[in-house]
């Protein structure tokens, strides 16, 4: 017999976070028995080298409402918090770090936005405990870039305490290090996007994952985002664009096979036969415009009520 669904899902990531694992399930039910709703909490273990399987596994034989999804190896933050996703079955679903850092008393305040309308609640760490030159400098520049790039100023995307509309994340794709670039994902959609203050926490057990190591990550994860957000919206412009090199290069080589005709009264094969190929393929890119085109046409046609520009609100608490 299927179990009904829960009004909310709790999907956290976990990686050699052994120690973590009870505290943060104590504290999540803490928090959840105040606010009197089903939930579910999904525990994604990103292939752990520790008891962090172990715990979890005795937790769950407990707890009915713990669910735990395990990767048989390390596959990164963005395809476990994906795969925890995929099976939750809330209606609205929160992710959240598995090091304690985020507080689970704040998915009130996140939950509180989405009553409001809102799709899409950001956390913004205000007052965040980490080490000021590898973690706070890179990531108020990141964030910075990230809302110059994708024109949705987010000021915390690094922040894992986020809240969404069931049916509205499962259909962004996450891959590589995407999870910061959900509301730029998001954003093509014109979800209504809120972001709010979230308190932060010293990292209590473990250390670290995340370093400058995966700045160059971000900086091409950035750049596949602006590609398919562009994409997206003026497919045709794009093509249009990926087409004008190999126009340049035909009308080169098909120039001077017909200069050498004039001239000579012959031509050469090899060059003018890379001219015709060059040329197929660059009509072939547009053809290929025009039809994602229309597909994008009749799509904006059939969702022209809810497709609206992003809005981004701070709370000012």
């Amino acid at each position: 017999m299927q179990s009904h669904r829960p009004a909310l899902s709790i999907i956290v990531p976990l990686y050699n976070e052994q120690e973590s694992v009870r505290p943060l399930y104590a504290a999540i039910v803490q928090a959840m028995g105040q606010l009197g709703r089903s939930f579910e909490m999904v525990f994604v273990d990103d292939g752990s080298s520790d008891a962090t399987v172990e715990i979890v596994d005795q937790i769950a034989r407990i707890d009915s409402r713990l669910r735990l999804v395990k990767f048989r190896r390390n596959y990164g933050q963005t395809s476990a918090m994906a795969a925890g996703i995929e099976y939750a079955r809330g209606q609205v679903l929160v992710t959240m770090d598995g090091d304690l850092q985020n507080d689970p008393a704040d998915i009130r305040s996140l939950l509180e936005k989405i009553e409001d309308g809102y799709d899409l609640v950001v956390g913004w760490r205000y007052n965040r405990q980490d080490k000021l030159i590898t973690r706070k400098i890179p990531s108020r520049i990141a964030n910075w870039l990230i809302g110059k790039v994708t024109g949705v100023p987010i000021r915390d995307n690094g922040c894992s305490l986020k809240a969404f509309r069931g049916d509205l994340i499962k259909e962004i794709p996450l891959y590589s290090e995407m999870h910061r670039f959900i509301p730029a994902m998001a954003s093509v959609a014109g979800p209504r996007v809120a972001e709010i203050k979230v308190r932060h926490h010293a990292r209590r057990y473990g250390k670290s994952k995340y370093g400058l190591s995966r700045i160059y990550k971000v900086l091409l994860d950035l750049m596949v985002i602006k590609t398919v957000a562009s994409f997206a919206s003026r497919p045709m412009r794009w093509f249009a664009l990926l087409s004008l090199p190999l126009f340049l290069v035909s009308c080169v080589a098909l120039s001077s096979s017909a200069v050498s005709v004039v001239r000579d009264g012959s031509m050469s094969i090899p060059i003018a036969g890379t001219g015709f190929v060059f040329l197929s393929s660059a009509l072939m890119l547009l053809c290929s415009g025009a039809l994602a085109e229309l597909t994008y046409a009749r799509g904006d046609v059939r969702d022209r009520d809810f497709l609206k520009l992003t809005r981004t609100v701070r709370d000012p608490r």
